[in-house]
């Protein structure tokens, strides 16, 4: 883990972190829901995704958004924010 830290920095490896544990999520439902072999069972287990999903997507932004905070200028900033909302507020309607 050293190793990702001095190599890509603590942003970066954490988002990918991040991703890594996602996909995990989303292969360990997709064993389940064909371990199961029901479809009531695939929804419950699909909602969760979805309520996962996002989660890790706002946490994944909020890390990169911080990581590139000193780097981009507060308009720039302010306007991945207002399209981060714009995509989250897409998903929940």
């Amino acid at each position: 883990m050293k190793f990702l830290l001095d190599h890509f920095g603590p942003y970066l490896a954490g988002m990918a972190s991040l991703r890594f544990l996602s996909a995990t999520l989303e292969f360990t439902a997709a064993f389940l829901i064909l371990y199961f072999n029901s479809i009531q069972k695939a929804i419950v287990i699909n909602a969760s995704l979805a309520v996962v999903g996002p989660c890790i997507f706002i946490t994944t932004m909020a890390l990169g958004l911080v990581g590139v905070a000193g780097q981009i200028t507060f308009e720039k900033l302010a306007l991945i924010g207002i399209g981060v909302f714009l995509i989250v507020l897409g998903i929940l309607k």
